[in-house]
């Protein structure tokens, strides 16, 4: 389990665990707040197809998922 500070996690880098497509690195590129400023969501962005993906930030917190970096 990644332990993540939501606030943080403007341009951190991250390495899909099974990638599709080719596309293994992503950078979050976007961040998403409710109106109290609470991060909802994040965007991702595939460095390979620059294709974007839009998904709650929590998912990264799924080790078996994602890895913190680029590896």
């Amino acid at each position: 389990m990644n332990r993540i500070n939501p606030s943080k996690l403007l341009l951190s880098k991250w390495t899909a665990a099974r990638p599709q497509n080719r596309e293994k690195h992503f950078l979050v590129t976007e961040l998403f707040r409710d109106e109290q400023g609470a991060v909802l969501e994040v965007e991702l962005q595939a460095v390979l197809t620059r294709r974007s993906e839009r998904l709650a930030w929590q998912t990264l917190k799924d080790s078996e998922g994602w890895i913190l970096g680029w590896k």
